[in-house]
């Protein structure tokens, strides 16, 4: 169990990577998309919970919600990057087309 985590976790983001480099863009998003509903299954199994207070319960859905999407805002920023690279080299290959006219 010690090495499965540390391992599925970086399959993940090769997988991101990979999905990222695709000329589709809804490849890349796809795993970012697993992971925010995710959170949303887990903010709806604390809101379905009645056994907390009113300001208690918001408490525990905001800082639930916030901290299961930071996968989330890795694997976005993981595929932003991925994208923005690609954009810069295919300006770069526009450009030196050109420059050869």
């Amino acid at each position: 169990m010690l090495f499965l985590m540390p391992a599925l976790l970086i399959g993940v983001i090769f997988l991101q990577i990979f999905l990222a480099k695709k000329r589709s863009k809804w490849l890349g998003l796809i795993p970012p998309m697993i992971t925010l509903l995710n959170s949303l299954l887990m903010v709806l199994g604390i809101a379905v919970y009645d056994g907390m207070t009113g300001g208690a319960s918001v408490m525990l859905i905001a800082s639930t919600f916030l901290t299961s999407n930071i996968p989330t805002i890795v694997l976005l920023g993981i595929y932003f990057g991925c994208r923005e690279k690609m954009k810069i080299r295919s300006q770069l290959d526009k450009m030196n087309i050109q420059d050869l006219d």
